[in-house]
C-alpha cells in the first residue's frame, strides 16, 4: 500500500512537470509571454527593473489629473539634459493636447497609462483591448509616433492584461523605486526614498502633478548625477527583443 501511494505521487509530479514544460515551450499568439512564466506557475509579470552593468536608471511620470507642473518638469529635464518617460491617460490627452505635443517636442518618450484609468485587472479581454487601443491611438494622432510602452493604472495587472498588451506590441512596465510623491511627501523625503532603493536598471515612479514634484525632481536629479547615474527614458533602458523576465520582474537579456 505504501508503495502504491508513493508511485501515485511520483506519477502526479511527473505529469505536472510535463505540463509545465509544455507551457514554457509554447508561445502564446506568437508572442514572448512564455518567457515570463516562472517556477511551476503560469503567472505573468511585467518589467519592474532591468539587469544591466551600466549605471543607468529611468525616470517615469504618470499623468492622469492636472497639468500645472508639467512644463516645469520639462524645463528641469532640459536643464539637466536628461530624458524620461511620461505615461499618459487618454482623458488627460483629451484635456491637454498642447501639453502632449510639448512633451513630445521636448524629446520625451510617451507611453500609455490606459484610456480611462480603470483597474484593468477587473476588465475582460475585449475591454482591455479597447482601453489600450483607444489611448494609444489618441497619443499617436498627436505625436505621429508609435507607442511602445504601457503602465497599468494602480499597478494592477493579471495574465489577461499582459497578454492583451503583448498583442498590441506594448511592453508592460511597472517600477522598483516609488517616490510616493502622490502622498504629499517633501522633496527631501522623496529623494531619500529614491537614493535608498535605486540601483543599476531601476525604474523610478513619479507623478506629473504631485505637490512637491518640481523640488523633488531637482533634488533627485542632483543626487543621481552626483553618484554617476545616467538618467534616461524607460524605452532606452528596457530590452525590446531577446529578453526574459524573472519572478521578481527583472528583465534580463537571454
Amino acid at each position: 500500500m505504501h508503495f502504491a501511494v508513493v508511485k501515485s505521487r511520483t506519477i502526479k509530479i511527473f505529469i505536472a512537470m510535463v505540463i509545465v514544460c509544455i507551457l514554457l515551450a509554447v508561445s502564446l499568439n506568437g508572442a514572448k509571454l512564455a518567457e515570463v512564466f516562472f517556477g511551476y506557475s503560469t503567472r505573468l509579470v511585467p518589467v519592474y527593473s532591468v539587469e544591466t552593468d551600466k549605471k543607468q536608471v529611468a525616470i517615469s511620470f504618470d499623468a492622469a489629473w492636472g497639468a500645472d507642473k508639467t512644463q516645469g518638469i520639462l524645463d528641469i529635464l532640459k536643464d539637466y539634459n536628461v530624458s524620461a518617460t511620461f505615461f499618459l491617460v487618454g482623458f488627460w490627452v483629451d484635456e491637454y493636447p498642447d501639453m502632449v505635443k510639448a512633451i513630445d517636442e521636448a524629446g520625451i518618450e510617451i507611453g500609455t497609462h490606459s484610456n480611462k484609468h480603470p483597474d484593468m485587472a477587473k476588465l475582460d479581454a475585449q475591454q482591455i483591448s479597447q482601453e489600450l487601443c483607444t489611448s494609444v491611438q489618441k497619443i499617436q494622432n498627436l505625436t505621429g509616433k508609435t507607442v511602445e510602452l504601457f503602465r497599468a493604472p494602480f499597478g494592477s495587472y493579471n495574465n489577461t492584461l499582459l497578454q492583451e498588451a503583448e498583442k498590441q506590441n506594448l511592453i508592460t512596465v511597472q517600477w522598483d523605486v516609488d517616490t510616493l510623491d502622490w502622498k504629499g511627501l517633501s522633496a527631501t523625503q522623496m529623494c531619500d526614498r529614491v537614493m535608498k532603493n535605486v540601483k543599476n536598471g531601476s525604474i523610478i515612479l513619479m507623478h506629473n502633478n504631485s505637490d512637491n514634484i518640481l523640488d523633488g525632481l531637482t533634488m533627485i536629479l542632483d543626487r543621481l548625477t552626483m553618484q554617476g547615474y545616467e538618467i534616461t527614458s524607460v524605452g532606452k533602458l528596457v530590452y525590446h527583443d531577446g529578453y526574459e523576465i524573472d519572478r521578481n520582474g527583472v528583465q534580463h537579456l537571454k
